[in-house]
């Protein structure tokens, strides 16, 4: 069991969820500036021994100095991001699974000013550890996208845990959601109120054309890939494109001419800022969002939830359970119904 060290607290964990990150983290995948292929985490070396896991819900079972006594049995959420500075816009740099210790584990610490109180959530504990990676990671996309009421936005990898909250976070603001997905999960997306979803496996372009025959304001991306090469055309005047993946390929090749001429915009986004993150939270103590919880196993089986999660089969998250004795198969939970 960890130690909180002065300024920090430490959360029992109830549930963790899985990450793309925690594959390509555990893979080395994330290359190094001027070296894409070299083996790398997600922010450069990794060191170990390390324990993987962002997205961690529980409660808090201990305090370190300076950290009032009050937290104790609070029902909370973990930011996982290591900040680049104090400010509440700072982007991040680390994450917690990767640059430091993360919730695959019983215990884990966290700063107190990365634990947000949700006490008062009407969300289980397996849906509040959906939140931090793939909801921030949403949320900060949009909010750097500017995605406004009224406006049209495609998304890629819609049935993934980032794509169905990119959908959910869109529709909520207002906007008119197009969401690209495999046949297989295209009748889930419809469950969810999307009424245009694009077959990957057929002409994407074509498609979206149709469903978005004046362009597109803002596209959510967490493919990359030939999508972007392909994809910029289909963006109104002034349209901003919002990368926040590869799983596509990161090597891509796309006419500039389609973003200067077009006084378009492409923008990185990894995870969330600090406010990106307190709002999130405060969506969360409301229950204004509904995560889709895939399928939860016991930590005991976190390399066999892995290799579901990497198959890409599943809808929503999957979640590990610490404290939960090994049984012999995942057991499908809640899928968030709106």
């Amino acid at each position: 069991m960890p130690v909180p060290r002065a300024g920090e607290v430490l959360v029992r964990v109830a549930a963790v969820a899985l990450n793309n990150t925690d594959l390509w983290t555990r893979e080395g995948a994330y290359g190094r500036p001027g070296e894409p292929a070299a083996r790398s985490g997600w922010r450069g070396p990794i060191a170990f021994p390390r324990t993987q896991g962002a997205d961690v819900a529980g409660r808090v079972a201990a305090v370190g100095p300076g950290v009032p006594g009050s937290l104790v049995g609070r029902r909370v959420v973990v930011d996982p991001a290591i900040y680049a500075g104090e400010g509440p816009d700072a982007n991040p740099v680390g994450l917690m699974g990767s640059e430091r210790d993360g919730g695959y584990a019983e215990y884990v610490t966290a700063p107190a000013q990365q634990v947000h109180d949700v006490t008062e959530s009407p969300l289980t504990d397996d849906q509040l550890a959906t939140l931090p990676t793939a909801y921030g990671t949403a949320l900060g996309m949009i909010e750097r996208g500017r995605l406004r009421d009224g406006e049209t936005a495609l998304i890629s990898g819609a049935s993934g845990g980032v794509g169905i909250a990119l959908v959910q976070l869109a529709q909520a603001r207002g906007a008119r959601v197009v969401a690209i997905s495999s046949g297989a999960k295209i009748g889930v997306l419809r469950e969810a109120g999307v009424r245009h979803v694009v077959d990957r496996a057929a002409d994407v372009a074509e498609q979206v054309r149709a469903a978005a025959p004046d362009g597109v304001d803002v596209v959510l991306d967490v493919v990359a890939g030939d999508l972007l090469s392909d994809g910029l055309p289909l963006m109104r005047e002034g349209g901003r494109w919002v990368v926040a993946g590869a799983l596509g390929g990161y090597g891509v090749a796309f006419d500039v001419r389609r973003l200067y001429l077009h006084n378009a915009q492409v923008i990185g986004s990894a995870m969330h800022t600090r406010t990106h993150f307190a709002l999130l939270m405060e969506l969360a103590r409301r229950g204004a969002i509904r995560p889709v919880v895939a399928a939860t196993f016991p930590l005991q089986q976190a390399a066999r939830a892995q290799e579901q999660l990497a198959r890409r089969r599943h809808v929503g998250k999957i979640v590990l359970h610490p404290g939960q004795a090994s049984t012999p198969a995942a057991a499908p939970v809640d899928r968030g119904r709106r």
